[in-house]
């Protein structure tokens, strides 16, 4: 039972985030972890650049992409 209720969700919640990373291409609208939202402007291995207002360009990790929250500035647009 313990499985079921408390591991398997965890699991699976770190699946999507792995696939939903994965699939980032250029020109998608992201939220980092950090709140930072902005376009991906270019990908480099395990890292992006963030395009922010005005061209502002930011360096990042992929990892500090937030599924949840870019799924909801995604789904607002």
């Amino acid at each position: 039972m313990f499985y079921f209720f408390m591991i398997r969700p965890q699991q699976k919640k770190a699946k999507d985030a792995k696939k939903f990373v994965e699939e980032i291409k250029k020109g998608d609208y992201v939220v980092t972890i950090g709140g930072a939202h902005g376009h991906v402007a270019e990908l480099e291995g395990d890292t992006f650049i963030l395009e922010v207002e005005k061209g502002g360009r930011i360096r990042f990790n992929k990892s500090a992409i937030s599924l949840e929250a870019s799924k909801i500035a995604n789904s607002k647009k």
